[in-house]
């Protein structure tokens, strides 16, 4: 597939994603940019919960009734029409997914969630909890290992993201209400720095759900999920509670996985100005892996596993993740609000990926304060919002033992191999103002101090250690001009910085001899990652089109890489660097459009192209090539047929660019393209729903990314994720007061 034609079919759902009502009447969608009129709501989020109302709406008359007019036939939730208001005052590429159009096929993972999201690289290797997402090229070169790097992930506004990384397996989406994403320099608010910016998730509360629900899903593949919720509001009280438990036997050899989680939270409103909001988060889980293949391997045979790991059960447990965290939300006055969060978690994790089995002990503490107002400044509106973001390893150790006696003889298995120790902290202090310098023309300053130490021992078998600091400054501006109440334009540009996470710095020499030869010995000084990263862009909708366009450019100094040797893999050892100044440029294009009506039913297209250009800047040894890891042109498309009566239908389309998998640029995978299609019934004015989905309608054999090395010689290089192939699956979902 060339690139024009990927660029004349590209596109995305950018800014909003249509909400299905349980009447089964039809829907479009909503423009994110235009401001919605205030309705009174007990939504989740700090940002958009019931003192919402202290935003005024700063376009003008005209552009409010515009907007009320839409809204009144678009059937959005409150709180989704809110956080689709407050992110469009971010003068920067944002958008908003209702859960309740994921709901309308399969859930099995958070890939499911961000289809249709220009800027969002997300896939699920191996069908598993693992997901391998990029916002602008964050974290492109993630394996299949326990975190993620490069974006702030958050729930309801709190800290998941800690120095160790994002954990997987505490982001189920079932139980989920919506999901805010804010590429880049866009996550300032939420004290994000990252290159990849923020994912907010906001979970259901007893104020969004039925009094009871059950959900089942299954399929091809072994594939079984059950979910069980409930949510009410008791007076000042009000709960939500659900429980997942899922299984699948896999498409490829050692995918087998399995996993069990509860998702809990409590609120108490003492008075209209302070609420308080208690959450509970578990999850345990088991997901086999097969490592990677080679180009012919995915062509001919992709279901094998990866010689000789198919033989040694590899897999990697969550035995029982515990994420704890309270939120108090205090309206000072009408014009001002304060939010703080704790978040404590406990992550343990068991990688059985080689010779030996690295445990993970870890316990953060995370918080959040946050302040907002609005005023008038010299006649002019102006909104301000600062915040403190922290988080801190408490404890983390990782022990390697002997997995497999065979590797060492006579040597029993559990023997400790190697001890390391982990520590660092990240804390950002943030401002920003947005002002509307004249008459819808708005200004964004702001500013951040980053302060994120690392430090690192090993006290086994021998001794070393590192600490390092770093303090940094991180500007940001931006502009905002509503030409009219259907069209924006914008722009900022931003500075980024990401420390590398604290696991990554133990990627130095190897032992040499000795029970721990081939594991990492010594610790790399690895310097944070910045970037200077501009932005311009518009939405808007005319003619039953709603678009959202971005272009963006960073100029990146010491972007953390990584590559994958036969030792490293062997050993799950961290082979991490920082790159010469490298260049990230891309376009994120959303389209969704209304293409035909007739008597409450709707024909509907939307689409998301995503244009991503990676190299490096004259480096010594790979001069002007592209960074490997994601496809340069990525498409998704979606003709979504929805009837009145409650029937829905759609037909889908993925189309990826080859991707390279190594740094001399000669080894890639093949491109593909995909098709898969869904049905349901959703019965008018009832909480009952059934659907059934076909996955992969060719049965195309095909990678859905890659794990980068240095170059591929003559050879073809084990380094290929497999996707699923052909799969059907149904579900039903019933819920009652």
């Amino acid at each position: 597939m060339t690139s024009s034609a990927l660029v004349t079919a590209s596109t995305a759902l950018a800014s909003t994603i249509p909400h299905k009502p349980a009447s089964g009447s039809a829907h479009t969608i909503s423009a994110a940019h235009v401001k919605t009129p205030h309705v009174h709501t007990h939504a989740n989020a700090p940002q958009e919960d019931h003192m919402e109302g202290m935003h005024h709406d700063h376009t003008s008359t005209h552009a409010s009734h515009t907007a009320e007019q839409i809204l009144v036939t678009h059937h959005h939730t409150p709180a989704v029409m809110q956080a689709e208001r407050r992110l469009s005052r971010i003068p920067g590429g944002t958008s908003v997914i209702d859960a309740s159009v994921m709901l309308r096929g399969r859930s099995a993972t958070n890939a499911d969630s961000f289809k249709y999201q220009a800027g969002v690289f997300a896939q699920a290797p191996c069908g598993s909890d693992d997901l391998r997402i990029s916002i602008r090229g964050s974290g492109i070169q993630t394996g299949l290992n326990a975190t993620r790097s490069g974006i702030l992930f958050l729930f309801d506004g709190l800290p998941l993201t800690t120095p160790i990384g994002t954990v997987n397996e505490l982001q189920e989406p079932l139980g989920i209400k919506y999901t805010e994403v804010l590429r880049g320099g866009n996550g300032f608010d939420y004290g994000s720095l990252m290159l990849g910016g923020a994912i907010n998730y906001v979970t259901n509360t007893g104020y969004d759900v039925q009094t009871y629900q059950a959900r089942v899903e299954a399929g091809s593949f072994g594939y079984v999920k059950e979910q069980l919720s409930s949510g009410k509001v008791i007076g000042k009280h009000d709960y939500y509670i659900s429980v997942t438990n899922s299984y699948r036997s896999g498409y490829q050899e050692s995918t087998k996985s399995t996993n069990f989680g509860i998702n809990f939270n409590y609120g108490y409103k003492f008075n209209d100005r302070i609420d308080n909001r208690f959450f509970f988060r578990y999850r345990q889980t088991s997901e086999g892996n097969p490592y990677y293949l080679t180009r012919s391997q995915v062509a001919q045979n992709p279901k094998q596993a990866q010689e000789p790991y198919r033989y040694w059960g590899t897999k990697t447990i969550e035995p029982g993740t515990k994420y704890a965290a309270d939120r108090v939300s205090i309206r000072i006055d009408d014009n001002s609000k304060l939010m703080l969060g704790f978040v404590y978690m406990n992550a343990p994790m068991d990688h059985e990926l080689g010779n030996t089995s690295s445990l993970y002990d870890i316990d953060y503490a995370s918080g959040v304060l946050s302040y907002q107002r609005h005023d008038t400044l010299f006649g002019l509106k102006s909104d301000t919002d600062a915040g403190v973001y922290t988080t801190h390893d408490l404890h983390a150790t990782i022990d390697n033992r002997v997995r497999r006696t065979e590797a060492y003889p006579g040597v029993a298995m559990g023997t400790l191999v190697t001890r390391s120790h982990l520590g660092g902290s990240d804390n950002v202090f943030h401002v920003s103002n947005n002002t509307e310098v004249f008459h819808n023309f708005w200004l964004t300053v702001a500013g951040a101090l980053d302060y994120s130490p690392r430090s690192g021992s090993q006290t086994y078998p021998e001794k070393s250690r590192f600490h390092q600091d770093a303090l940094y400054f991180s500007p940001r501006a931006g502009f905002r001009y509503v030409i009219n109440p259907h069209i924006q334009v914008y722009g900022n540009v931003s500075r980024s910085i990401q420390p590398a996470q604290d696991w990554q710095y133990l990627s130095g020499n190897l032992y040499t001899s000795g029970i721990a030869t081939g594991l990492t010995k010594d610790w790399s000084m690895l310097k944070p990652q910045t970037a200077t990263t501009f932005e311009v862009g518009t939405s808007g909708d005319y003619a039953g089109t709603q678009w959202s366009l971005s272009y963006y450019h960073s100029a990146v100094h010491n972007e953390l890489l990584s590559v994958m040797t036969p030792t490293s893999q062997l050993y799950n050892n961290a082979t991490y660097g920082n790159a010469s100044p490298t260049t990230h440029q891309g376009v994120e294009f959303a389209l969704h459009s209304t293409l035909y009506q007739w008597a409450g039913n709707v024909i509907s297209l939307r689409q998301a192209y995503t244009y991503q250009d990676f190299r490096f800047n004259h480096d010594p040894v790979w001069g002007h090539n592209h960074i490997p890891g994601i496809p340069q042109h990525y498409y998704q498309g979606e003709l979504h047929l929805d009837l009145k009566n409650g029937f829905y239908a759609a037909v889908d389309a993925e189309v990826a660019s080859s991707v390279l998998a190594s740094y001399d640029n000669r080894y890639r995978a093949a491109p593909y393209h995909i098709y898969n299609f869904n049905m349901g019934y959703q019965w008018p004015q009832k909480h009952r729903q059934v659907y059934l989905s076909f996955h992969n309608l060719a049965n195309k054999h095909y990678a859905t990314g890659v794990v980068p090395v240095y170059g591929s010689g003559n050879t073809e290089p084990s380094a290929l994720l497999v996707g699923d192939g052909f799969g059907i699956f149904a579900g039903v979902s019933v819920g009652f007061d």
